[in-house]
């Protein structure tokens, strides 16, 4: 029968040096994928917008069947939800909940008439300022 050799006591772990080079390419990678990862939530924010003014373009067009007209200026997008005075023919709510904000927790601008159709509904990006480049473009119903 042959004895186990018997090897010397050694603790069983990683060096410092080993630790350091894992660190380093976890560093790495998440300076490469991070990026790239925020880029996409801008992105998605804009397409909510943008699906939340489709939205709302639809509710204000039920709105003018049957009104006959778009609200005004002073009535803006509340009157989707609330029926204003003097409108005989309002058949509303027209949204099942009230008029969200935008992506950036800004309210939707609303404008009639518009300069861009016979209404202008449109957020100002995430910038919250007119104009503005990718994801603080404005984003409308044009």
């Amino acid at each position: 029968m042959l004895s186990p050799v018997l090897l010397p006591s050694r603790a069983h772990g990683f060096t410092l040096l080993e630790l350091l080079v894992v660190l380093v390419i976890l560093g790495l990678l998440a300076g490469y994928v991070a990026p790239k990862y925020f880029s996409q939530i801008g992105k998605s924010e804009v397409k909510t917008a943008r699906a939340q003014v489709i939205a709302l373009e639809k509710a204000l067009d039920q709105y003018r069947i049957d009104t006959g007209h778009y609200p005004s200026n002073e009535q803006g997008l509340t009157a989707l939800n609330a029926k204003p005075a003097n409108e005989p023919r309002w058949e509303g709510p027209y949204l099942r909940k009230a008029v969200p904000d935008d992506p950036w927790g800004k309210p939707y601008q609303y404008r009639m008439p518009g300069e861009h159709s016979e209404v202008d509904i449109y957020s100002y990006g995430r910038d919250g300022t007119a104009g503005g480049s990718d994801d603080g473009a404005d984003i409308g119903n044009w």
